[in-house]
C-alpha cells in the first residue's frame, strides 16, 4: 500500500516581538515544541484551516494572514510524510489556553531567536531556511 503525503498547515502567531508555541503530546513528535496547526481539511483554504487550528488549540483569535515558505518533512520513524505550509499571523485576541490537553502539554510566547528544544520536525526544516517571521510585519 502506497502512502500518500498529507498536508500540514503550521501557524506562526506572532505578538509583541515573540511567537507562539506549544510542546506536544500524545502524537507523533511527543515532547517537541511546534507551532499550532494541523491537517488541511478537504476544500479549505489555507486562512481558514489556520484561523480554525489556532482557535482549537490555543483559544486565540489572528489576524493578518500571510503565506509563508513550505517544508517537505519526512517523520522516518513514524512512516509518515507531510508537506507544511507556514501561515505567519499576528495575534488578535482571547486568552491563551490548552484546549487539546490530549495534544498540548503547554503553550507559551518566545523570541525566535532563542526557541526551546527539542523542536518538531518541520520546525527545525524551517529553520534551516533562515526564514524570519518578522519580515513579513
Amino acid at each position: 500500500m502506497q502512502m500518500l503525503p498529507r498536508i500540514g498547515v503550521a501557524v506562526i502567531v506572532v505578538k509583541s516581538g515573540q511567537v507562539l508555541l506549544g510542546k506536544r503530546k500524545g502524537a507523533h513528535g511527543a515532547g517537541t515544541w511546534a507551532f499550532p496547526g494541523g491537517h488541511l481539511a478537504f476544500g479549505e483554504s489555507f486562512e481558514a484551516c489556520a484561523h480554525r487550528e489556532v482557535m482549537e488549540e490555543t483559544g486565540l483569535s489572528i489576524c493578518d494572514l500571510k503565506m509563508g515558505p513550505y517544508t517537505n518533512d519526512f517523520f522516518v520513524k513514524e512512516q509518515k510524510h507531510y508537506v507544511t505550509l507556514f501561515m505567519i499571523s499576528r495575534y488578535l485576541k482571547g486568552q491563551l489556553k490548552i484546549r487539546e490537553p490530549d495534544k498540548c502539554e503547554i503553550w507559551n510566547w518566545f523570541e525566535w531567536d532563542h526557541l526551546p528544544r527539542p523542536w518538531f520536525l518541520s520546525l527545525a526544516n524551517l529553520r534551516k531556511l533562515s526564514f524570519d517571521p518578522f519580515t513579513f510585519f
